[in-house]
């Protein structure tokens, strides 16, 4: 691994730290935000092609933005699903007129985009998707049902994986269509309450929605090459900024483990020692990937490591606590929800690290036949 940060990283650093102690407030409306990190060039750093009102950065100075993005606590990101996954799948796979359509409204901030991928009966197995797109014309009808769509009730747009070509099996027959999300009548989403008592995710429900035929990327049939060549952007610098978040995480349940006195426990420092040792393993796991690896597994063992690890934090935070973190407020009313603290929110949100974004069960899988080149498990095995 050859992995390090030039004077030249450092001056990015501090220009980036600088600019972001000026203008971050995590008060500041999601959408206004956007615009404000638009204007002054930070969307679209990790774009491989510049010119599109975006400025670009070494690989290097992606990570420290992205640190420093961490640590100034700043509003968290609506736009990330258009910068960081669409973005680059329409560099690779879109027409030039798709580039120049789509491209400068997310480096600006002023469209925001979400995932149109998993379905009821097509989560991890995202090639039994159902969501029918019918060519009309000019235009494609797409109907069907997308579920844990993750800021559906604020984006302009949805990238839709959908079947374009009836009777089609698995990977077969699939597109991969970019479809406005202002389509009152056509379109529905329904928010579904968490765990934590919000509602990030939603169910988008398409009756007759229209996309364009020049919306199609990558071309008619080629959406599952397009659909896997995005899901390769989802893990990426983004991880060393979510480390920064867990050690956030993880200073607060250290805090919270001398406050409560349960640091005396030698079980409890041997947990909380062994967090810390894991977290380090994976930034380092993550340079390692970075720094051009070439391992066609490393997303999923990152996946692996810390969905595991985030998890038994979520345990240990509320371990930690005692009978104090299975309780709320004083002046908790049963007629009137709650707002949960820090250490709640955390357990009850970690108990999905391992089935969202890819299940450990298909992380495993993938590590095996992909990297290990074991034999592929039977179709309809249990």
């Amino acid at each position: 691994m050859d992995f390090g940060f030039s004077e030249e990283d450092d001056a990015f650093r501090a220009e980036a730290r600088s600019w972001l102690a000026a203008h971050a407030d995590a008060s500041c409306d999601k959408r206004t935000w956007e615009r404000t990190l638009g204007a002054a060039g930070w969307i679209g750093l990790g774009w491989p092609e510049a010119g599109y009102g975006n400025r670009t950065a070494t690989l290097t100075q992606q990570v420290a933005w992205a640190e420093e993005y961490a640590r100034s606590g700043a509003p968290g990101r609506s736009g990330h699903i258009g910068e960081n996954l669409l973005a680059p799948t329409l560099v690779a796979h879109g027409s030039d007129e798709q580039k120049q359509r789509f491209l400068p409204p997310i480096a600006a901030g002023a469209e925001l985009w979400c995932q149109g991928y998993s379905e009821p009966g097509a989560g991890s197995d995202l090639a039994g998707i159902r969501t029918a797109a019918v060519r009309d014309g000019h235009r494609y009808r797409i109907s069907g049902q997308k579920i844990w769509t993750s800021l559906a009730h604020e984006a302009d747009w949805c990238f839709v994986l959908a079947r374009t070509e009836p009777d089609s099996r698995r990977h077969h027959g699939l597109s991969f269509l970019l479809v406005p999300m202002d389509q009152p009548g056509r379109i529905e989403v329904r928010p579904i309450r968490q765990l934590t008592g919000t509602s990030d995710f939603n169910e988008v429900f398409f009756d007759g929605a229209h996309a364009r035929v020049e919306h199609v990327v990558g071309g008619e049939g080629q959406g599952w090459r397009v659909a896997m060549s995005l899901l390769g952007f989802e893990r990426g610098v983004s991880t060393l900024a979510q480390q920064i978040g867990f050690a956030e995480e993880l200073g607060r349940v250290v805090r919270g483990a001398v406050e409560s006195g349960a640091v005396a426990d030698p079980v409890v420092r041997s947990l909380l020692v062994r967090q810390w040792a894991e977290l380090r393993t994976m930034r380092w796991n993550a340079l390692r990937t970075l720094g051009g690896s070439g391992d066609p597994g490393s997303p999923s063992v990152a996946k692996l490591l810390w969905a595991g690890w985030h998890q038994r934090l979520g345990e240990l935070a509320v371990r930690v606590r005692g009978a104090a973190a299975s309780v709320g407020p004083a002046d908790w009313s049963p007629t009137a929800p709650y707002e949960l603290d820090a250490d709640q929110q955390l357990f009850l949100f970690s108990r999905a690290d391992t089935i969202y974004g890819g299940s450990d069960q298909v992380q495993r899988t993938i590590i095996a036949e992909r990297v290990l080149g074991l034999p592929r498990e039977p179709k309809g095995a249990v």
